[in-house]
């Protein structure tokens, strides 16, 4: 029996700044802007849709909303490319990419938010 899920439909990121945050989706990581709303841009990955979402600075569940771990990895060609090019750009890295035991290698990259960004190759 095939399972329920069939893809990652959208990824949601919470920003207290829209503006400078879609210049880090757009920019930085040459996304494309696919639509918008009030208080949320949508750039397109591959047919994933990465929502970048404000959150008021009075909002209670900002803290737990901006500046942590999103639960998502994101594939490069090439990790240690793209460490540089990011790096070169003003991009914050935790550490420089670490080979993993399991094979892969991964970096996590910092928007302008503090929010962690994984990527793997």
């Amino acid at each position: 029996m095939a399972g329920i899920l069939r893809s990652v439909s959208a990824v949601r990121i919470f920003t207290r700044d829209l503006e400078r945050a879609c210049r880090f989706y757009a920019d930085v990581l040459d996304l494309e802007r696919r639509s918008e709303g009030p208080g949320y841009v949508v750039f397109d990955l591959g047919g994933v849709d990465i929502v970048v979402e404000f959150v008021a600075p009075d909002d209670p569940e900002g803290d737990l909303l901006v500046g942590r771990l999103l639960a998502a990895s994101f594939r490069v060609d090439d990790v240690d490319a793209a460490y540089r090019r990011l790096s070169q750009q003003g991009v914050p890295f935790d550490q420089p990419p670490e080979r993993q035991p399991w094979g892969g290698t991964l970096a996590f990259a910092r928007d302008p938010d503090a929010n962690v960004i994984t990527l793997v190759g």
